[in-house]
């Protein structure tokens, strides 16, 4: 069996750790041979003394001198690159048949269409690619003929609980995917009580380690949301047949209705190393230092209704992709303006919602075209959310 080659995007993030950790138990099956961090050279020249890729990329053009004389102090010999070009350049050349596209927010979109065009096996942990451009991404995946494996543990579990994995909804009988959500830390609170949330509460996650990001995201259902608008594109799925239910144990990772009245559901402790596992060595399995799920010792599975009056993210979300276009994509610039602002401290966390909820008003959905007007309508949804931004809260 060949040893295949992965490209980690986002190496020096929680998903990349994960991934790595996977890799290093099957050192007969899989190689990282490219790593690519943002602009923490430290952490992958560390990386790259362990792993021995044949490229390290970051991001960051400033820090490849720093890199590269990391990487020369620690007698690691591989090529060095910087900028978000040489990301995508990576993601479909040759040193590289599976790609790990996990890099935080819009800034995965093009590694992500590149890897798609080129035939690679996309495991796919960027979820705003998807929700910016999932028509387009799609495309490229049909141009290269490669797999998409998602590697969010909510999508992956759907995977696994399709036959075969596959989209084909109608075919295979299926009447709703069920999204579930742990609630995040504000889980049963009241808008009144959330109003004072600082950055430190809100990244504190009460089952996943995560980015910060995402952290807020999860604390604000906005992930929840996103990932609503990936299930649409992943699976086909129309949007009345995705559902999303509160699952504060994070143990059940969703669920697939079938019309005969049978619901699969995949389970597992929260850890992203099993979708992980799953996607770099599907359709085999494979051990990924992961505990057995012991259900006994957590007793009971508690399930609820989303309260989306208080967290308005997840309504919005639904609400931009019923409205289509590049609505979506608008939200997730919106989203992530909002995000930052509040990690720095401008914005409340209830500004949030509020500044997505007035840029979509603002900006009304137009046809997706190609990926250059995309980007541009991403550039002007954050113009308009830094706008708004100014307006109601400086």
């Amino acid at each position: 069996m060949a040893v295949r080659q992965v490209a980690v995007l986002g190496a020096t993030g929680s998903i990349g750790g994960s991934t790595l950790d996977v890799i290093a138990r099957h050192p007969d099956r899989f190689r990282a041979s490219i790593l690519a961090a943002n602009r923490d050279s430290a952490g992958l020249a560390a990386l790259c003394a362990r792993f021995r890729p044949d490229l390290a990329i970051v991001a960051d053009p400033a820090m490849e001198a720093d890199l590269a004389r990391r990487l020369a102090a620690a007698g690691v010999r591989c090529e060095v690159a910087s900028g978000a070009d040489a990301v995508t350049a990576a993601a479909s050349g040759p040193l590289c048949d599976a790609v790990v596209a996990a890099i935080v927010g819009a800034a995965g979109l093009d590694s992500t269409l590149a890897a798609a065009r080129a035939g690679k096996r996309l495991l796919l942990a960027n979820k705003e690619s998807i929700v910016m451009a999932g028509a387009l991404l799609l495309e490229a995946l049909r141009e290269g003929g490669g797999d998409l494996i998602p590697i969010d543990s909510e999508h992956n579990a759907i995977f696994q609980c399709l036959p075969g994995g596959r989209p084909d909804l109608g075919r295979a009988g299926v009447r709703r995917i069920i999204l579930t959500a742990s609630g995040g830390p504000f889980r049963g609170r009241t808008r009144a009580e959330l109003g004072k949330i600082t950055p430190g509460e809100a990244c504190a996650h009460p089952k996943w380690s995560m980015g910060r990001k995402i952290s807020v995201d999860s604390a604000t259902l906005m992930n929840k949301g996103l990932e609503v608008i990936e299930a649409h594109h992943l699976f086909a799925a129309p949007v009345d047949a995705i559902e999303v239910v509160v699952h504060p144990q994070s143990l059940v990772h969703s669920l697939v209705d079938y019309v005969d009245g049978s619901v699969l559901a995949q389970l597992g402790n929260p850890d992203m190393r099993t979708a992980i596992a799953c996607a770099l060595a599907w359709p085999e399995r494979i051990e990924a230092g992961v505990a057995p799920l012991d259900l006994a010792a957590h007793a009971r599975l508690d399930f609820e209704t989303p309260d989306t009056d208080t967290f308005r993210c997840l309504a919005l979300a639904f609400a931009a992709l019923r409205e289509g276009g590049d609505a979506t994509a608008i939200l997730n610039a919106a989203n992530e303006v909002a995000v930052d602002a509040f990690l720095a401290g401008t914005l409340p966390f209830l500004g949030i919602a509020e500044i997505v909820e007035r840029v979509l008003a603002e900006l009304p959905a137009q046809p997706v075209v190609d990926v250059q007007t995309l980007v541009a309508r991403d550039d002007e949804a954050r113009r308009a959310a830094r706008g708004v931004l100014h307006r109601a809260y400086c």
